[in-house]
């Protein structure tokens, strides 16, 4: 069982992890730097509208909130579901959507550890080559992604790639201070890779995430959707990675279309004939465990 960090101790790893003086934080709080430095200490007992001051002050999320609040001894303030509780039915039933909006092309969600949650058919394509052991429940993205047994081999800018999705979970340690992703991204690091090029792709408003597949190379832009205003934990986390066409060479071996283009036109990219389009399915964990 986890012991539960002391208040002070707490308070003053993130103030220290937002680069803050107990000076400047007991200015923005309203509170005097004496009273802050007993509250730091264990010498004085925070309110818990002092608590939700702090909270606020530091930037913290839903999740991180909660632990400084019981720390100091109070409840949460914002309630935690798990995906497919009752509460969450509306935005559970909207992330389906969305996932099956965006096939042919794969899109997926993922909790805050890049735990796949959901994803719909056209995720396959990027499961193909990647050892078992990596898509044994729990599949995590970020070794799915640069894991030499996973997806690395086949990404042709595995260097740019692997520097934008760590980029990506060092933007999420800098909000959250999560120990799981800290040596998450250590282990990233830890994947060979080539250095980064000097210059961008030719033409590339956005990293794309390029790969070899079957029909040839494919180019896609990624796009990640996350909840605007969200109070429960665990929508707060959740985010919805989709993929689209880069060019239309990639359109048209997925069998979707440019978006803006006309399908009459050649090269314009064309839906797939039904016989050769993946059933809209979702592939859930439960589904990986059964393999």
């Amino acid at each position: 069982m986890a012991t539960q960090p002391a208040f002070g101790d707490l308070l003053r790893d993130w103030r220290g992890h937002r680069r803050m003086s107990q000076g400047d934080l007991a200015q923005d709080v309203g509170v005097s730097p004496r009273h802050l430095s007993f509250v730091e200490t264990g010498r004085a007992r925070p309110s818990r509208r002092l608590v939700l001051r702090l909270a606020q002050r530091l930037r913290l999320l839903p999740r991180e909130c909660n632990a400084l609040l019981a720390a100091a001894g109070f409840a949460p303030i914002f309630p935690e579901h798990a995906l497919d509780d009752p509460a969450l039915a509306p935005a559970h039933k909207g992330i389906e959507r969305l996932l099956l909006c965006v096939d042919p092309f794969p899109a997926f969600a993922v909790d805050r550890h890049w735990t796949l949650l959901r994803a719909n058919p056209g995720f396959e394509m990027l499961m193909a080559g990647v050892s078992p052991e990596l898509l044994a429940p729990p599949v995590n993205l970020l070794r799915l992604y640069l894991h030499p047994a996973g997806m690395a081999p086949r990404i042709v800018n595995l260097a740019e790639w692997k520097a934008h999705v760590c980029r990506r979970v060092e933007l999420q340690i800098d909000a959250t201070d999560d120990p799981v992703l800290i040596d998450l991204l250590a282990e990233c690091h830890a994947y060979p890779a080539p250095a980064p090029g000097r210059r961008p792709i030719a033409a590339a408003v956005a990293v794309p995430l390029v790969i070899d597949g079957d029909g040839g190379r494919l180019s896609l832009i990624g796009t990640t959707t996350t909840f605007s205003a969200p109070i429960d934990v665990t929508l707060a986390e959740i985010v919805v990675d989709a993929f689209l066409p880069g060019d239309a060479a990639t359109a048209l071996a997925l069998g979707g279309t440019m978006p803006g283009a006309d399908p009459a036109v050649k090269g314009g990219g064309s839906v797939r004939p039904e016989h050769q389009r993946s059933p809209r399915r979702f592939i859930m964990r439960e589904q990986l465990e059964r393999g």
